[in-house]
């Protein structure tokens, strides 16, 4: 009998039940339960019957990158947690990264390469073979590439990072095309541009909030979905019980987010006024002397407009405390402002987001532990060039209407779902002669596809990531498959290193693991000579065996210092929304739920999972003040349509104190009309009714900044919750500081969080 190594074997058994491998048929397996497919003396690599084994790799549930561990049973995999070597989450795991298990043997999934038969949006998808599909895709692209008319072929991808994303390029430009563009709905475009026009610096430096001492966040949900938030929690927790000292936090937004109820002070400010109210900061930082840089009198000059009293009529903050604020993160060392979606998502979210930068550089946080750390460029990094914003995502629709594109390539991208319905890109991409897709999942994109050729889940494939967020050091970590594919499915690397072949432009890699591998072999040979071992498959090994690889040199950078020209561009102007107050009187706020934006609510544990703040399960629901439900005479539980200038959704009202009057608030996620059993029908999508109003500093959709009107339906549904009113067991677990009960004002808030 031949040896048989790891990956052959789990070949046999990973898709479960009885198979035929190696010459032995397993018919006796039933009867005879003690005997093994394998004898013990030619066991294959990693094997031992009956003994977990575990195996490093990357989450890909969203784009932190955190390092897991899996581990494995006869070639199952069976438990997914956090890497206790990976920098980035130190062991710890979100209950989305947890529930990856759920992709790898969702009853869903692609199960082989399909075919819309019956025309496209007919969902009548048939089984085709391998080479069918691969031939009719190659065809299409093999006419283009001979006629010199590459560009007339785009890809869209999720956004990818590492050597995957190196293959892309290459494919892309093999076929003559420079459509490649990178998709996530959540990518921090605004803060790149922010700290290129402030620092110089594109890259997204490293925000220590475990040794800060004083945090002021503006709209950043660092606890729950904004960059790392799983890093994020293990810095709150260590500034909060590590060495002599108790971090002070303070969370500035409309409506409390789940880093707001763990905030020591949560100030409900105007929506779309954190830049003016962080430039008030400022004013009084360097008006009273706490800041005394050379360059005083340009900071005098810019700041002059933005009173205390001034400030305070606009966000509807009082002066007595933006001047708290002010001298209390002036005085604490170090302290650290971050500004996250709530503050960005706006009209002038790129001001923003440079006036928090601004607030960072007066107090001397930038380049010091417990602030603002640029990290090394992390090599590995897709080009921002690259990544889509919704201005780009409108240039391609808008090629797609023209006429000009007559391929698409989707990559487990669906921006059919995060994109508003007013932006026209569905109907546009219907105009696209031929669409493939290489996705695990139909849902609302890959329902457009000619094609679908399934890619493996990130539980089956090899790949790396290198996150650009970092930890203040360049990392690197090893994406390796844990188990065998279970469906008749291919690694995406391997899909286009096949299609590439086909076009008579072939890679000079045989697979994605050789692709990988190399990559990672020249990150090796350039390695300076104290991390090198005795070779690269020994260097190889240790990194499978690891999961990760980095360098601890923290970059202490000398770009803090903004030069004048961008000091006299400082300013934060008033915030634009859509739609007529007085038709409109409420700002809509869509927000990150546990199911991020979409992409995990085809998982039946985050459909189960009960919402942090609120504690409800499966659906959607409307947020509203206690105050604004009482003056419109609607309870919890009462169907509403919630309508903007673009369209109207439906959902429940939730009756929530920790919101301001004037905003409401809508989880994102729900209201897939595609994407498997546990997310069609289910719930409503918030994105749909937004309108396109965009930053243009940025290119995102501005998606704070639509306003609505609730219109009452008279129809009444019970909101499915894990818990009981918020006065449990006698206790005011939430309390506002003022007015009667449920009926707070404005300037009644904030809510004080009870410590336990």
């Amino acid at each position: 009998m031949p040896n048989i190594d790891r990956r052959d074997f789990i070949k046999l058994v990973g898709a479960g039940g009885v198979g035929v491998g190696a010459g032995v048929v397993l018919r006796e397996s039933i009867k005879h339960p003690r005997e093994h497919l394998i004898p013990h003396v030619l066991a294959p690599e990693d094997y031992s019957s009956g003994v977990a084994t575990w195996y490093n790799s990357v989450c890909s549930m969203c784009s932190a990158g955190c390092g897991i561990s899996v581990r494995t049973r006869e070639g199952r995999a069976k438990k997914i947690e956090g890497n206790p070597s990976h920098a980035v989450n130190q062991g710890g795991l979100c209950a989305v990264g947890q529930a990856g298990l759920q992709v790898l043997y969702n009853p869903d999934r692609v199960t082989g390469p399909l075919l819309q038969a019956a025309g496209r949006g007919s969902d009548d998808f048939t089984q085709i073979t391998w080479d069918d599909g691969l031939t009719r895709v190659a065809s299409r692209l093999d006419v283009l590439r001979a006629a010199g008319r590459g560009n007339r072929v785009a890809v869209l991808t999720r956004g990818t990072s590492g050597h995957l994303a190196e293959l892309l390029e290459s494919f892309g430009q093999g076929l003559g095309t420079d459509r490649l563009l990178h998709y996530d709905y959540d990518h921090p475009h605004a803060l790149h541009v922010a700290n290129q026009r402030f620092f110089g610096e594109q890259q997204l430096p490293y925000y220590d909030l475990a040794n800060t001492r004083h945090l002021l966040s503006f709209g950043a949900d660092y606890l729950a979905g904004w960059l790392s938030p799983v890093h994020h929690s293990l810095g709150f927790a260590q500034s909060r019980h590590g060495g002599d000292h108790r971090g002070h936090f303070v969370q500035i937004e409309p409506r409390m987010s789940p880093s707001g109820s763990a905030a020591d002070e949560w100030i409900p400010a105007r929506p779309g006024t954190e830049g003016i109210l962080a430039l008030g900061l400022a004013h009084h930082i360097v008006a009273s002397g706490h800041y005394e840089g050379d360059d005083i009198g340009a900071w005098q000059e810019v700041l002059s407009a933005y009173t205390l009293a001034r400030v305070a009529q606009e966000t509807d903050v009082s002066e007595s405390t933006l001047r708290q604020l002010a001298e209390s993160f002036a005085n604490t060392h170090p302290s650290l402002a971050i500004g996250g979606d709530g503050a960005a998502n706006n009209s002038n979210g790129v001001d923003t987001l440079v006036a928090i930068n601004a607030l960072n550089y007066l107090a001397g946080n930038v380049g010091e532990m417990g602030g603002v750390i640029f990290n090394p460029d992390p090599g590995g990094a897709t080009s921002h060039s690259r990544q889509a914003n919704y201005q780009t995502l409108a240039q391609l629709a808008e090629s797609a209407r023209s006429g000009e594109i007559d391929v698409l390539i989707l990559n487990d991208a669906n921006p059919v779902f995060t994109m508003p319905v007013a932006s026209g890109f569905k109907a546009a991409l219907e105009q696209i002669p031929f669409i493939v897709s290489l996705s695990s999942f139909i849902d609302e994109t890959s329902a457009l596809a000619d094609v679908i050729l399934p890619s493996h889940t990130y539980l089956e494939s090899w790949g790396d990531a290198f996150p650009e967020q970092g930890v203040g050091f360049s990392i690197g970590a090893v994406s390796q498959p844990v188990v065998a594919p279970l469906y008749d499915t291919k690694a995406t690397g391997d899909i286009v290193l096949d299609l590439a072949r086909r076009v008579g432009n072939p890679m000079p890699w045989n697979s994605t693991e050789d692709c990988i591998k190399d990559g990672w072999n020249k990150i090796y040979q350039e390695s300076d000579s104290n991390t090198k071992t005795e070779s690269f498959e020994s260097f190889w090994t240790a990194l499978l065996k690891a999961g990760v690889w980095g360098k601890k040199n923290h970059r202490m950078t000398e770009t803090s210092r903004p030069n004048p020209n961008t000091i006299a561009s400082i300013g934060v102007d008033a915030p634009t929304f859509s739609g007529d107050a007085e038709v409109y009187p409420f700002v809509l706020q869509p927000y990150l739920s546990t199911m991020h934006d979409g992409r995990a609510a085809n998982l039946p544990w985050i459909q189960e999972l009960p919402d942090a703040m609120t504690s409800v399960v499966y659906g959607s629901w409307v947020e509203m003040n206690p105050k604004t439900a009482k003056d419109l005479g609607l309870t919890e539980g009462d169907l509403v349509d919630v309508e903007s200038p673009e369209g109207a959704v439906r959902a429940p009202i939730l009756v929530y104190p920790a919101i301001r009057p004037d905003v409401i608030a809508m989880p994102i996620g729900q209201g897939h009309t595609n994407y498997g059993r546990y997310a069609s029908n289910r719930g409503t999508n918030p994105l749909e009714i937004l309108s396109p109003l965009v930053d243009e500093n940025s290119g995102n959709v501005a998606s704070n900044a639509t306003r609505v009107k609730i219109v009452a339906t008279g129809k009444h549904v019970e909101i499915v919750k894990t818990s009981g009113k918020s006065r449990d067991l006698g206790r005011d677990i939430v309390q506002t500081t003022g007015g009667d009960d449920h009926t707070a004002q404005t300037n009644s808030i904030p809510i004080t969080v009870i410590p336990t």
